[in-house]
């Protein structure tokens, strides 16, 4: 038999168990509403490789790129060097992206730090709440990534390469591991604004790729209906919308008979789980049940569409199951104005940060979420103008929670935060670290595509960063 008959026998037999299992899977598209729970057990697979450290992960995405030397990475050499001449030792062949064939002058330190916890880490005074979760904290200074301007920075940071149309991060993870929860998406995005410019964020830096679109992250919105279209029209009750998800239903299963495209199986699902997030989606965006003191702690108020008030709401999500959480602050893009510009953003994302951090402490959650803090990339220590430029040759990442040792800070950068100079970690070896965290060997979860085994990490070396990790 010829290789073509062999993929065409492999396809027409494909084809014929997909079609007699959409079945099973539309019988229970409706009943799944009755019977969520056992619904969701059997959508929801686990590829783990290893017993986890954590089971739930959390990306606070300081977008825009917020400076490590004004944040955690301390260099009094900069402020010696204030005002003169950039060497050219350490730029000479090096990637710079608005101050190319420029005058390279040195910034200076903007704000003042200190020594925190009993670890003594250094933390920037425009961060005293973050700074006093100190001895929780994994600092790794020596970050590095490969795009140098923001969207696709972001795309590297989400999906391990610049190239389109590679599965997010959280996709990954939604795929390999499933949702714990049966009425909420296994991968929820929030975004909010303030301090600076606020960079722009596709919706496809959540997409699933080539991987089927129910892995993909689901937008909630800070404010006002948490997610687009989830209240029905006026004059249709919940009867009268059960009755149009079953006609839906019986549709799709008619065209999976048809063309025995997987994708319509996913409709189904998405159209159950729509149906039950109806139900549990306005009782978890309504924080106005909080204790005061709750609310106190994180600095929001019910509905503000602040980062605070989305920490308060990730929180919320943990405590149902829900697999991964992107928060993105779109306000660390300081090109002028760093000094009051990361003072600013940083108020406005300092005291929720720390609050959740404590919060899933005190209710026993930190060991099992994995938090990430951190941008796309860093800021140059050369001036541009009043602010600082993007710069991927070094920058920090901060890690707690979910089997990462606290109180300690990982790799460096040269003496002026220009390049990784001590235990240099790409993007993709963090994303390897927080698969193994969950469980996963980041060679083995792959996908066939187009002819290729594809994986987060990619096909260059990635590394566990093994010193940071319980």
């Amino acid at each position: 038999m010829s290789t073509a008959q062999q993929e065409l026998l492999h396809l027409v037999n494909r084809r014929a168990f997909l079609s007699r299992s959409v079945h099973g899977l539309g019988a229970m598209a409706l009943g799944s509403l009755v019977h969520p729970a056992r619904a969701a057990k059997l959508a929801t697979g686990s590829i783990q490789h290893h017993e986890p450290k954590a089971k739930y992960v959390i990306h606070l995405c300081m977008a825009g790129g917020a400076s490590h030397l004004e944040t955690f990475d301390h260099k009094p050499k900069l402020a010696e060097l204030n005002g003169q001449p950039m060497p050219e030792s350490f730029t000479k062949g090096k990637p710079i992206a608005q101050l190319q064939g420029k005058a390279l002058k040195v910034m200076g330190p903007q704000h003042e730090f200190s020594k925190h916890g009993k670890s003594g880490t250094e933390v920037s005074n425009i961060l005293p709440h973050i700074a006093g979760q100190a001895d929780d904290l994994c600092v790794i200074k020596s970050m590095m990534t490969d795009q140098i301007n923001h969207d696709p920075a972001h795309t590297v940071f989400n999906t391990g390469t610049s190239l389109p149309g590679r599965p997010s991060m959280g996709s990954w993870i939604n795929y390999a591991l499933g949702s714990e929860c049966d009425d909420l998406p296994g991968f929820v995005v929030m975004t909010s604004v303030g301090g600076g410019q606020s960079q722009p964020i596709a919706s496809r830096q959540w997409h699933s790729g080539f991987l089927p679109s129910r892995f993909q992250g689901v937008k909630f919105n800070s404010s006002g209906a948490p997610v687009n279209y989830i209240n029905n029209p006026a004059g249709v009750n919940r009867e009268r919308q059960m009755d149009v998800y079953g006609a839906i239903d019986s549709l799709n299963q008619q065209a999976f008979d048809q063309f025995g495209d997987p994708e319509i199986t996913t409709r189904i699902s998405q159209y159950e789980l729509a149906a039950r997030m109806q139900l549990s989606v306005p009782g978890l965006m309504d924080t106005s049940q909080e204790p005061q003191h709750v609310l106190e702690k994180y600095g929001c108020q019910p509905g503000d569409g602040s980062f605070a008030s989305n920490c308060l709401l990730a929180r919320r999500l943990i405590e149902r199951g829900v697999r991964f959480i992107q928060l993105y602050h779109r306000g660390w893009d300081h090109h002028g104005s760093v000094k009051s510009g990361t003072e600013k953003t940083a108020q406005l994302v300092d005291r929720g940060t720390a609050a959740l951090i404590q919060d899933l402490k005190d209710r026993d959650l930190l060991k099992d979420t994995l938090i990430i803090w951190g941008g796309e990339f860093g800021r140059t220590p050369m001036a541009q103008g009043s602010g600082r430029d993007h710069h991927i040759q070094g920058y920090s990442t901060v890690l707690t929670g979910g089997g990462i040792r606290g109180g300690m800070s990982y790799g460096n950068t040269d003496e002026l935060g220009y390049s990784a100079v001590e235990n240099p970690v790409h993007v993709r070896d963090l994303h390897a670290t927080i698969l193994h965290q969950l469980g996963i060997n980041h060679h083995r979860l792959t996908v066939r595509f187009q002819g290729l085994d594809v994986r987060l990490t990619g096909v260059e070396e990635a590394h566990v960063i093994k010193d940071i990790v319980t």
